[in-house]
């Protein structure tokens, strides 16, 4: 059985997250300790206390969740012999890619908090708040009728498709002009359109400013080459060379989220028929039974989860 290690992405945050894997495993713990460390500051009291309104800022959100998912892989080698480089692939949605990075050793977890910190914070002031949206694009929908609604709405302001998730799951970023188009526009076509309550425009042309800060700190970092191949967000496809990895993390702050492909490409051509989503929540696994029906979802979120998975194994 070939499976693969999948990490969430913005939107799967929750106060609280984390807490039982790091109260039951001292290497969970220390990931948190670790990301504290990184950051200058006691995130982990933010991730298990809250305010959710603070954890769901960008430049909070990005490395919280990072943590969570390095915390449930380092729990799942300490307590039960398991280790990523079991898996075929590992794949990450969005900034789940940087989780995806670290837990196959491309990144340490100290570069992977500074990275996403200095991403959720480069994003948030590439556009002024008010200025830019996005908008999921929800039922008879796929990419390509999304991009013909994108299309139709681009004279009132630059939107595109920014998450391919899965058919009926399409999400679009850009102007908040644009993306109010498109809404109007997907309403005439019978897609349902529901404006989603972010405060930047990721994964658009607009993200441009922060594509160049992510360059800077991407080239001033230390990539390993990666114990397993990382599916790319921008390609859909395996990658394992650091000079690739670097250009597609910078890529990727303004391109597509291929997520459906992602999935699609480790079934069919991967091989992989469990998908494992280690960290919080289980918004992958709700996707992956879209993309891949055939396929086995799991999720990793508490450790009585890591059990039953290392029992599934065995």
């Amino acid at each position: 059985m070939a499976f693969a290690f999948i990490f969430p992405g913005q939107g799967s945050q929750a106060v609280g997250m984390g807490k039982e894997l790091a109260d039951a495993f001292p290497a969970a713990k220390a990931v948190f300790d670790e990301v504290d460390a990184a950051l200058g500051e006691k995130l982990s009291d933010l991730i298990w206390g809250g305010p959710i309104e603070t954890l769901t800022l960008t430049a909070n959100a990005q490395p919280a969740l990072m943590a969570v998912s390095l915390a449930a892989v380092r729990a799942l080698e300490a307590g039960f012999g398991i280790k990523v480089s079991q898996a075929a692939y590992v794949a990450g949605h969005s900034l789940g890619e940087y989780s995806a990075l670290a837990a196959a050793g491309s990144l340490s977890i100290t570069d992977a908090a500074k990275l996403l910190r200095k991403r959720g914070e480069a994003m948030q002031a590439a556009v002024p708040v008010g200025q830019g949206a996005m908008a999921a694009l929800i039922g008879k929908v796929d990419l390509e009728t999304a991009e013909i609604i994108a299309l139709e709405a681009s004279g009132s302001g630059t939107v595109g498709v920014a998450n391919d998730n899965n058919v009926g799951n399409v999400v679009i970023s850009g102007t908040k002009a644009g993306v109010e188009a498109a809404i109007a526009v997907a309403k005439t076509k019978g897609v349902k359109a529901i404006s989603l309550p972010v405060s930047a425009p990721f994964h658009s042309p607009l993200m441009a400013p922060a594509a160049v800060e992510m360059e800077k700190a991407l080239a001033a970092a230390t990539l390993h080459k990666p114990v397993i191949p990382v599916v790319a967000n921008v390609t859909a496809r395996p990658i394992s060379e650091p000079v690739d990895i670097r250009r597609l993390l910078v890529e990727q702050v303004t391109g597509r989220v291929r997520w459906r492909e992602c999935v699609q490409w480790m079934a069919t051509e991967g091989g992989v028929t469990k998908f494992v989503e280690t960290g919080a929540g289980k918004q992958l696994s709700g996707m992956v039974k879209r993309n891949a029906p055939d396929a086995e979802t799991v999720a990793l979120n508490t450790p009585a989860d890591l059990e039953a998975f290392a029992q599934s194994l065995s």
